[in-house]
């Protein structure tokens, strides 16, 4: 068997070939990696941008709450604020309510005979609340001679609803004050019992138990109130 020596030019040619072989691996192989090295890139840069935007969101998020809180402390704060001012001049307008029919309490005592109707009912119902045989009854000096005619009035009326007589006598040796509106103040059980029915204790009386109603005829029903008496 013989072997034939290959020529430069075959040597050449062969050498180029596996040169050429080599290159071409080469190349495949470097593409190789760079598509491997694009995909693992890609796939931390996905990682990371899916972190940052978690983070972002969750700041944002976090950021979007407290904005929020803050808002509804700011708006809690205003509303309460807005309340108070509004109650403040509710109240300023109900107190200037009794101020004014506190200065017109003393206009009660000009008409005589309205006036002595009315001390007739202040004793009537004083006598009811004592309930006894035997009451004194204080009232202005100028009111002396109307509450001679408004007794034996309202001890007619006492006996028909309670049964029994009442004798009641105005006690003129402890008057009410000259500056006072009126009304009377009625005295039982040898003293020890007291009815204020003047015409300052009667608004005193109206102003704590009448308000609410009163509030109600000035403002309105509260739209918030969901229980009543």
């Amino acid at each position: 068997m013989s072997s034939t020596a290959l020529t430069d030019d075959q040597v050449d040619v062969e050498l180029k070939k596996l040169v050429q072989f080599i290159k071409q691996e080469a190349l495949e192989k470097a593409r190789e990696i760079q598509i491997k090295a694009d995909e693992e890139f890609a796939i931390e840069k996905a990682k990371l941008v899916r972190s940052e935007t978690s983070t972002i969101d969750t700041v944002y998020e976090r950021r979007t709450k407290q904005a929020s809180l803050a808002q509804q402390i700011t708006k809690s704060n205003i509303t309460n604020k807005t309340r108070l001012r509004v109650l403040a001049s509710r109240q300023d307008v109900l107190d200037a309510v009794f101020e004014e029919a506190a200065g017109k309490l003393a206009d009660i005592s000009k008409d005589s005979d309205k006036y002595c109707f009315l001390l007739k009912d202040l004793i009537l119902e004083g006598a009811f609340i004592l309930y006894e045989k035997t009451i004194s009854v204080s009232a202005r000096e100028a009111d002396f001679e109307l509450i001679s005619k408004a007794i034996p009035l309202a001890q007619e009326e006492f006996q028909k609803e309670a049964g029994f007589a009442v004798t009641i006598t105005c006690n003129p040796d402890s008057p009410l004050p000259a500056q006072s509106a009126g009304g009377v103040i009625l005295v039982g059980s040898a003293g020890r019992i007291v009815v204020n029915n003047t015409l300052e204790e009667r608004l005193k009386l109206l102003n704590e138990e009448a308000l609410p109603a009163i509030r109600v005829a000035i403002f309105g029903e509260n739209p918030s109130r969901k229980f009543y008496d």
